[in-house]
């Protein structure tokens, strides 16, 4: 099935797509792709960077632990919940207009909490990051799709899938500098002006396209009913790790979750328009696309976690030296995302996809090696190793997934692979996370009273290993220098063993993920988006 594209610059200004090239730099593909790069950027980053200014912003306004994770688990979520409803809002509003509504609300969210003089506020504002991060997100996609044509579409989502990796991966380092040499604040102060220059580029650039079948209507009930169980699924995700995976409270979000979508899924087929055509999943290579996102994001958010904690508490290092230390990972996502486009316009996705989940599970078994006294160029390899497994990933199963969607639905499909990724960045962070947490409580009381150490209260052991798990060493103040070096060498030793197992997981997850990767084929409708403009 094909769509024919109908561009418009405003509300009632339409005429068919095939009218003539666009005139100068509007509409021009190359600088649309610019354009959405840049407010893409900001939702990226303020993925990562925000953990960085975690400790500052806690000491600042006198926050809690857990006020401090909220202050994450707030932009996730609402971001996580809404991106597909956000994508149905571009398909019927148009992708322009969704684009710029989101980069303004989420450059001024940001500049809000930088204002915010109480951690409410600040966890406040992130709910609306969230928000509006899931109304450009998508938009992004969405634009691309209709503007450029289909042998340029891989290369175009490789340069944007280069952005994001970059982005995430180098949170931490500008995070690091933003916080040790201006302050907290400024790591969302940083938004404002990205984001207004994001919103002219914006304004001056892109032109609307809009798909002839468009949705007309909204599936208000379907909207509900996956907002509900996206929210359910997700809570029970993040609260996991505190309630624990045996608790109560966190199947019952689970049980919840699992009807709220089949009830969901009942609902679509009887609605007129409904939310998200079911149809859609007809298509194998689709729906191998959205399980290849969220292994791939398993592995690599996942892995992501504990390296932070790895760098800096175990090897003692600085978040702006932790943060050059992930610059390998970085690079090779900068170098491969373009380079693995190339490749699947040329070769098709299914070896490219299945080649970078090997090179990625080769990584996650190489980072399961480190040691306490691993050297920086034997962390590098594996790190690079990761970034080159991962640009293939992220071009390809986003290709794909938008690919294979009628245009009329790319915003909606572009909703589908970013909550893909969030829900596989959630699992990877509390399924990891478990992992991790069995290991330590396994292991740190038999390693503690193998090192001679005195003997510690069931309450104390717990209260220690939870620190261990972040790769702390617990020693108390006062401790004489040679028991406080057996300590740390007992907690960094636990804590090793905990990576390691949370690391061969990933492994794991990136093998599964090799063979759905054979499942996947080009996109069938990628040429309905055939762009308007110059090439």
């Amino acid at each position: 099935m094909t769509s024919q594209t109908i561009e418009t610059t405003g509300p009632g200004d339409r005429g068919p797509s095939d009218a003539g090239p666009a005139k100068g730099l509007r509409g021009h593909p190359w600088v649309t792709l610019i354009t959405v790069a840049v407010g893409v950027m900001m939702v990226a980053l303020d993925g990562t960077i925000v953990a960085i200014a975690n400790p500052a912003i806690g000491k600042d306004l006198g926050a809690s632990w857990s006020e401090l994770q909220w202050i994450t688990n707030a932009y996730f979520l609402a971001l996580a919940v809404t991106l597909i409803t956000a994508g149905k809002l571009g398909d019927r509003f148009g992708h322009r207009q969704t684009f710029l509504i989101g980069v303004a609300g989420f450059a001024a969210s940001s500049g809000a909490i930088g204002l915010s003089g109480s951690i409410g506020a600040v966890i406040v504002f992130r709910v609306f990051q969230g928000l509006f991060g899931a109304l450009l997100m998508p938009a992004a996609l969405g634009l691309l799709r209709a503007t450029f044509p289909a042998e340029k579409l891989n290369m175009a989502i490789g340069i944007w899938g280069m952005v994001i990796g970059a982005s995430t991966a180098g949170g931490p380092i500008l995070g690091g500098v933003l916080v040790e040499h201006v302050n907290w604040q400024s790591v969302f102060f940083i938004n404002v002006p990205v984001g207004v220059l994001a919103l002219v580029l914006g304004v001056l650039i892109l032109l609307d396209h809009r798909a002839e079948n468009a949705p007309r209507s909204f599936d208000i009930v379907g909207i509900v009913l996956l907002s509900a169980s996206m929210f359910c699924l997700v809570w029970a995700l993040i609260k996991a790790p505190e309630w624990g995976w045996g608790d109560g409270r966190t199947w019952l979000f689970i049980v919840v979750s699992v009807v709220g979508f089949g009830l969901f899924s009942f609902w679509e087929t009887r609605v007129r328009e409904p939310l998200i055509p079911l149809a859609m999943f007809r298509s194998v290579p689709l729906s191998a696309g959205v399980v290849l996102m969220v292994l791939m994001a398993i592995a690599f958010m996942g892995g992501l976690f504990f390296v932070t904690f790895y760098l800096q508490n175990v090897h003692g290092m600085s978040p702006v030296d932790a943060g050059l230390h992930l610059l390998p990972l970085t690079a090779m996502m900068i170098v491969g995302s373009p380079a693995a486009g190339a490749m699947i316009t040329k070769f098709g996705p299914r070896v490219p996809l299945a080649g970078g989940m090997a090179l990625t599970a080769i990584a996650m078994y190489g980072m399961s090696t480190l040691e306490t006294d691993t050297g920086s160029l034997a962390m590098s390899v594996w790190f690079a190793l990761l970034g080159l497994g991962l640009a293939p990933v992220m071009v390809g199963a986003t290709e794909v997934i938008v690919g294979n969607a009628p245009l009329e639905l790319s915003g909606v499909a572009g909703g589908l692979q970013q909550a893909a990724m969030q829900i596989g960045g959630s699992l990877g962070t509390a399924v990891l996370g478990a992992v991790m947490a069995s290991k330590v409580d396994n292991d740190f009381a038999g390693n503690w009273a193998e090192a001679g150490l005195p003997k510690l209260t069931p309450a104390q052991l717990d209260a220690a290993a939870e620190g261990v798990q972040q790769g702390i060493a617990p020693v108390p103040p006062g401790t004489p220098a040679p028991v406080a070096e057996k300590i740390a060498d007992v907690a960094h030793d636990t804590f090793i063993s905990g990576m390691s197992l949370a690391s061969l997981t990933a492994a794991g997850v990136a093998v599964v993920a090799v063979f759905v990767a054979f499942l996947t084929k080009k996109g069938e409708n990628a040429e309905a988006g055939a762009g308007v403009g110059h090439i």
